[in-house]
């Protein structure tokens, strides 16, 4: 690995642990349970996971077999929206239950909800790529992924909770801004116009 390749490492390793490390400062930890806590963590684990898949897709990270790295952190990704979903279910029920069925007073519910769908989509899309289609996969997988970085980005930016202001904002922004570049780069819409550009996309 060349100079440029470990400082893309250690900028993405800052850019993940420092937001973590912030939050798990916060004094907001000292009146929630475990199992809330766990939940939280969960989802900003999440939300780190959504900055890396990206550059592992784009090429960007250097030294591991990206796509295979890419598939075990998508399933990572599912199992933090799942551990952050049921761990919230445990410390408040109604609360989930109203965010589920969209009648939640706050706003970040709904972005919440509509990004832990999506999850489940591009997951459900990625296990049946094969039967699915390559044409269906492809713009079926990153539109649902478009719509998990900006569910959970206003989720997150929404949400006062134990992440820390700019560190959650720098993290948001980052997670965004590669979201759209690599979609924007894969143009993974282009293939229900052109059937030639299918298997440039792969």
């Amino acid at each position: 690995m060349n100079l440029r390749g470990a400082l893309i490492w250690v900028a993405l390793a800052l850019a993940i642990a420092v937001p973590i490390l912030a939050a798990a400062q916060s004094p907001l930890l000292q009146w929630r349970d475990p199992i809330y806590i766990i939940a939280g963590f969960s989802g900003i684990i999440g939300l780190a996971l959504m900055l890396v898949q990206p550059l592992l897709i784009s090429g960007v990270l250097r030294g591991v077999r990206t796509r295979r790295v890419h598939v075990w952190l998508g399933v990572g990704l599912l199992s933090a929206v799942i551990v952050h979903v049921v761990g919230l279910w445990i410390t408040s029920p109604p609360d989930v239950v109203d965010a589920l069925l969209f009648r939640s007073p706050t706003p970040f519910s709904v972005w919440g909800v509509m990004a832990m769908w999506a999850v489940f989509v591009a997951a459900l899309l990625a296990a049946f790529r094969k039967r699915v289609g390559l044409r269906i996969w492809r713009v079926g997988h990153s539109t649902a992924v478009a719509v998990v970085i900006t569910g959970t980005v206003v989720h997150a930016w929404l949400i006062q909770g134990a992440m820390e202001t700019v560190t959650k904002g720098a993290l948001c922004f980052m997670v965004f801004g590669a979201g759209v570049w690599v979609l924007r780069q894969r143009q993974a819409w282009r293939v229900l116009f052109n059937k030639k550009n299918a298997k440039q996309l792969l």
